[in-house]
């Protein structure tokens, strides 16, 4: 039986949230500094102005940061946060023995389906 980890939005898509609520998701289940770097910003602090609203990401960052919610509303559905994080930073095969976090700025449809063979594999 598979074991589902509960988040913030965890049934929602990404499409369907505002870029405050995905990314307020991704800093409660990754961490400010993973969520940053996905984003591709250099300072973390900007993900906090992100969730308060005081600043709004770029198109592409947004982008970004839609498509790895996805991915981690998937891994949610049998991963702690402590084991996705680990995902997002870790050197994974099927990405050529990238880290997924770094991948998702040019492929991301490639990190959705690495996370799919990840369930897959374990």
């Amino acid at each position: 039986m598979v074991e589902r980890h509960s988040a913030p939005l965890a049934d929602e898509q990404a499409s369907e949230l505002a870029i405050t609520e995905v990314t307020s998701a991704l800093q409660t289940v990754l961490g400010q500094r993973l969520t940053a770097l996905i984003g591709g910003v250099r300072d973390p602090k900007l993900v906090a102005e992100w969730v308060r609203g005081a600043r709004t990401p770029p198109a592409e960052t947004q982008a970004r940061l839609r498509s790895a919610w996805d991915v981690t509303r998937l891994l949610l559905q049998a991963d702690a946060p402590d084991t996705i994080r680990a995902w997002f930073i870790g050197m994974d095969p099927f990405l050529d023995d990238q880290p997924p976090a770094v991948v998702m700025a040019s492929d991301p449809d490639r990190v959705l389906r690495a996370a799919h063979s990840f369930l897959a594999t374990g």
